[in-house]
């Protein structure tokens, strides 16, 4: 193959999170986002170390488990598929039918993993989530065009695109309030003419519209994220809001200024403008408040299954002591502190460990407590031995140092929950170095319609 050239093929498989190996008669190359069974024209942007990769140029013919057809103009989908579908860079699978999306999971898990685990283990599968639609609890709508000099746009980025905003007003990974507040933010703000922020010229207003609703409660929090470059007409905005009608209930409006440079809602100063700065969500039969920029999963039907089994694994707690390392706002924590003698959760954003403690309270638990810092430096702080350790680290898995330190308590089990399988499957291959062997493992999918699961695994220390 070579370089700047156009090829067609067909996907033979897709390697996480979305890497497509397509077969052409010049050889295979890796094209994203892509779906095994399409047809696809796609041209050569790199070649490295012998390895082709592509840019997708068009899609020739749908998967035969695509909910799609081949129309007149092209490509047309079922009207269960979102309309932002193949535009929007959102989604990846949201064409398959959801029992499809599932077996790919499990597929690409499960073959990542026989790839290092080196002794026999029981592997469960995926566990679906409870709604494949409608079922986010937060998103970051970022403000744009969709062209250059377009009407202002606002919604997630168009696939492949940096600069580019689609409008998904009908984005179907979140339900009908979200797209009220979505649609009726973004006329109010064209109608006022208030200009975007331009990440190459860092000149502009708008930035970021996030939304948290609560699927247990019903409460929505609507924060609207801006530079400080201009003033802003906020007032009408707010009591537009409150007057609106939802499903749930509208219990907070806030207002973040943003001036960094980097393309990410980042808390500067956040005033607020109506109601509370938190929502409460239930989960498992407890109750959490959740903060704007506090970690919380996405998916909180999704999560319960989770943690669910995280709580199988984890066995018989009464009397032990367990560590929750990245423990977010305190949520393992908690469900698994009604039957253990002591948890200590570490986390590194402090608004998150304040909600922990706030949540503790909350749920009446008196033996949780939550420190606030790197696991690297504070595990060599916290008092006593524990008797299992939960890790439920970001995506890029846990600092090597910091693994070498868990290690040293020699804990009898750990069970790693991961929402990127690659850096799981490179952490498990030192953890079985030192002496751990993986038991069980198994799939939960809170990302319906995305390329993205969670894997929870078992390790026990062999004796």
């Amino acid at each position: 193959m070579k370089k700047g050239k156009i090829y067609e093929g067909v996907v033979r498989e897709v390697k996480f999170p979305n890497h497509g190996i397509v077969e052409t008669e010049g050889g295979c190359a890796i094209v994203k986002n892509t779906i095994p069974g399409q047809t696809v024209r796609f041209s050569v942007s790199k070649i490295r170390k012998g390895k082709a990769e592509g840019r997708l140029l068009e899609l020739l013919k749908p998967s035969p488990k695509e909910m799609a057809v081949m129309g007149e103009n092209g490509v047309e989908y079922n009207p269960e598929v979102c309309p932002h579908f193949g535009i929007c860079g959102g989604c990846t699978y949201q064409s398959l039918p959801y029992e499809e999306q599932l077996t790919i999971k499990e597929t690409q898990v499960k073959k990542m993993l026989d790839g290092v685990i080196s002794s026999p283990y029981i592997f469960e599968g995926i566990k679906k989530s409870p709604v494949s639609a409608g079922y986010r609890n937060k998103m970051e709508f970022s403000f744009g065009d969709e062209v250059k000099d377009g009407p202002l746009a606002l919604g997630m980025h168009k696939r492949g695109s940096f600069h580019d905003i689609v409008t998904v007003d009908h984005c179907n990974i979140v339900d009908e309030d979200f797209r009220k507040i979505l649609s009726f933010t973004l006329q109010y703000f064209q109608e006022k003419r208030i200009p975007f922020y331009r990440k190459l010229t860092h000149e502009g207003v708008l930035r970021h519209l996030l939304i948290r609703k609560a699927v247990k409660t019903g409460e929505i929090m609507v924060d609207l994220v801006t530079s400080s470059q201009q003033e802003l007409p906020l007032s009408q905005w707010v009591d537009d809001l409150r007057n609106m009608k939802f499903n749930g209930t509208l219990t907070g409006v806030l207002h973040t200024i943003n001036d960094s440079l980097a393309d990410a809602v980042i808390n500067e100063k956040t005033d607020l403008l109506y109601g509370n700065d938190y929502i409460y969500e239930e989960l498992l039969g407890l109750k959490f408040k959740i903060t704007p920029f506090s970690f919380f999963q996405t998916n909180s039907l999704g999560a319960e299954v989770l943690y669910e089994t995280v709580r199988s694994y984890i066995g018989d707690t009464n009397q032990k002591e367990i560590f929750d390392l990245y423990s977010g706002t305190g949520t393992i924590a908690q469900i698994l502190a009604a039957v253990a003698k002591r948890v200590v959760g570490v986390e590194i954003v402090e608004e998150a460990v304040e909600a922990a403690k706030e949540n503790a309270k909350l749920n009446g638990l008196t033996n949780c407590e939550f420190w606030a810092g790197d696991v690297l430096k504070v595990i060599d702080e916290l008092e006593g031995k524990p008797d299992l350790i939960v890790l439920d680290p970001p995506r890029d898995g846990i600092h090597p140092k910091a693994l070498d330190k868990i290690i040293r308590f020699q804990v009898d089990r750990m069970v790693y929950i991961s929402c990127k399988p690659t850096s799981l499957v490179r952490d498990l291959e030192i953890l079985q170095e030192r002496g751990y062997q993986v038991e069980r493992a198994c799939c939960c999918d809170l990302f319906c319609g995305t390329p993205h699961v969670e894997t929870v695994v078992l390790l026990e220390r062999k004796k």
